[in-house]
């Protein structure tokens, strides 16, 4: 074990997540061990109790307990990445230049590390350097099961602009899904609060967000506000809806909670649409039987953001994986029908 130990940090390190600035310092760390030590008020920011997504800023003195020296498991940027693996990640990347990398992040590939994943992007970062000295950085995630566009940013300045544009919503995310049932009107604006329940596992795995009224989000401990715009661009029958989701706020499962709490739960999403939850499609669940895939339908389907260096417009678009382009196939849905920005045309 380490004893504790008082950091100061550097300019070139300003603005960076804690969690992201504590696992380059001490890559062994996991990221659950990071949320554990802040739960606990262990780690510390100028002697105040802080969140992993607490930024650091150039002078704070940050607190850190004292860790294993392995945290009982292989140094994960240590690990030797497979051929295979290597193959995969690199197969992913739909847009690259000095400064940005953009995948198409496959379903079921976690973005970090985290209870039981071993096997996810930031660790397969070291693949994609292409040349350069350092690993490109995370500015954002995607759930687990969610596939579609993700961004890393080559350099520190680089990941420090795109994060700005993500906080400031300078930025438009596009998501495709396909939902239970087709809601009316076909055009609006979910706004609820969202407060999340931690699971039943051993660290909270299994965690939930439930929808509350605006008017008690001020009233309720950790509720925040979520809006998100949707429009139906499709519909088969009164059985299912091609979605197009625009997240306003950036809250976890936030797509799929809002869905969920129109009763048009997001198909394969069995956290918001079980079993016993009623919709207003097939009648009950999100899944929808026949040939449609269990898998979530949920796509990151484009993003429009400034680039860090030149100050364009960067619009990348990623395709649909392969179990949602069978489901457009089985209803015989185009995407060349529909505008690449359905938003921008309602504006």
């Amino acid at each position: 074990m380490s004893g504790v130990q008082k950091i100061i940090v550097s300019d070139e390190d300003t603005d960076q997540r804690l969690d992201r600035w504590l696992r380059r310092l001490f890559p062994h760390v996991s990221q659950g061990r990071i949320e554990k030590m802040c739960r606990k008020g262990d780690l510390r920011v100028d002697s105040g109790r802080v969140k992993p997504s607490t930024r650091v800023v150039a002078g704070q003195t940050v607190r850190v307990p004292p860790l294993p020296a392995s945290d009982h498991r292989p140094n994960e940027t240590q690990r030797r990445i497979s051929d295979a693996d290597i193959k995969m990640i690199q197969s992913c990347v739909i847009y690259r230049d000095d400064h940005v990398i953009a995948l198409n992040k496959p379903h079921g590939l976690a973005v970090q590390g985290g209870s039981g994943q071993s096997r996810h992007v930031d660790g397969l970062a070291e693949a994609l350097k292409f040349g350069y000295e350092e690993k490109p950085r995370l500015v954002h995630r995607l759930d687990k099961d969610t596939s579609g566009v993700l961004l890393l940013a080559r350099d520190r300045l680089s990941a420090k602009a795109l994060t700005a544009s993500f906080r400031h919503r300078e930025t438009r995310k596009v998501y495709w899904s396909v939902v239970a049932g087709v809601p009316h009107p076909k055009l609006g604006m979910i706004k609820t609060g969202l407060v999340k329940a931690h699971g039943h596992g051993p660290g909270g795995e299994g965690e939930k967000m439930y929808n509350i009224h605006p008017r008690d989000i001020d009233d309720t401990p950790g509720a925040k506000k979520a809006i998100t715009d949707y429009v139906v661009l499709e519909a088969a029958g009164k059985r299912a809806a091609w979605m197009a989701l625009s997240p306003v706020t950036g809250r976890t499962h936030q797509l799929r909670a809002h869905m969920g709490e129109l009763g048009h739960p997001i198909v394969g999403d069995g956290k918001y649409g079980g079993s016993g939850q009623e919709n207003l499609g097939d009648g009950w669940g999100s899944q929808l039987g026949d040939e449609i895939s269990k898998k979530l339908h949920l796509h990151a389907r484009s993003i429009k953001i400034e680039h860090p260096s030149n100050r364009s417009v960067l619009h990348i678009t990623a395709p649909l994986p392969q179990h949602m382009q069978d489901t457009w196939d089985y209803f015989q849905w185009d995407p060349k029908d529909v505008p690449d920005d359905p938003f921008e045309e309602l504006e």
